[in-house]
């Protein structure tokens, strides 16, 4: 057997079986990873707002090697994480594998036109609902477990109109890295996506002219993530960033 396919043997049977969640996961990056996860017969909690979606992506996924357990949360909601957890307590008793990928983006306008009930929407989902999703995925991760945040390049950069989101991503960041250091006893992994330019409908809120052509595909961005994981438990990757060939667009 060729060398290649004896590694990917032997990294399918090390996530076979573990229990990966992802917000955010009815499309796309989200989408995504929950598609490479399922590949690699991981069992899948998939979560987001929108149940007729989450119902099509839980048939579309689910096979005799990938269990699934779709069920709706808003994350900016401690009670609807709460009643999250408890499903999954409820289904598969324990997580291995945490993907905090639910966001949004807002439309481009400058700081002095920004309205407060969208600074406050972007905020508590992009930084609060990762906040609480993470407290409540640690009540059940075990050493061993491996959190993925998935900030953007935005995290580390600014973009002008942009301001609730860049702050989001910014605060997120220091989430991720506080997060890190705090874990390292415990043997959780905890790693900093940030993507550039990625084909997603962020872009329909965000850049409706965007050049697409240009940018990457979620399934590379994915392709990422679960090399990432698949590394031995001794090592890390700490920070994916990982743009388009074309820049920051």
């Amino acid at each position: 057997m060729p060398r290649a396919a004896l590694t990917k043997n032997a990294n399918s049977v090390r996530l076979g079986g573990q229990v990966a969640l992802i917000t955010g996961a009815t499309r796309g990056i989200g989408l995504a990873i929950a598609r490479a996860l399922a590949a690699e017969s991981c069992n899948l909690i998939l979560t987001g707002r929108d149940e007729k979606a989450l119902a099509k992506i839980s048939r579309e996924l689910a096979s005799a090697k990938t269990k699934i357990l779709a069920h709706p949360c808003d994350v900016r909601d401690p009670h609807s994480v709460d009643a999250l957890f408890r499903a999954a307590r409820r289904r598969f008793k324990r997580l291995d594998i945490l993907i905090n990928n639910a966001g949004i983006a807002h439309a481009n306008v400058p700081v002095e036109k920004l309205p407060l009930p969208t600074w406050r929407d972007v905020l508590e989902t992009n930084l609060t609902g990762t906040f609480l999703v993470t407290q409540a995925g640690l009540a059940v991760m075990k050493r061993g477990g491996t959190i993925v945040n998935n900030l953007s390049i935005a995290a580390n950069r600014v973009f002008p109109g942009s301001a609730a989101y860049n702050a989001s991503k910014h605060g997120a960041l220091g989430l991720t890295n506080t997060l890190r250091e705090e874990l390292r006893p415990r043997g959780i992994r905890v790693i900093a996506l940030l993507p550039g330019a990625t084909d997603t409908e962020i872009w329909t809120t965000l850049w409706p002219e965007a050049p697409r052509k240009k940018m990457m595909s979620p399934a590379t961005v994915a392709q990422a993530v679960v090399d990432a994981i698949l590394l031995p438990a001794n090592a890390t990757v700490e920070t994916i960033e990982i743009l388009p060939t074309a820049g920051t667009l």
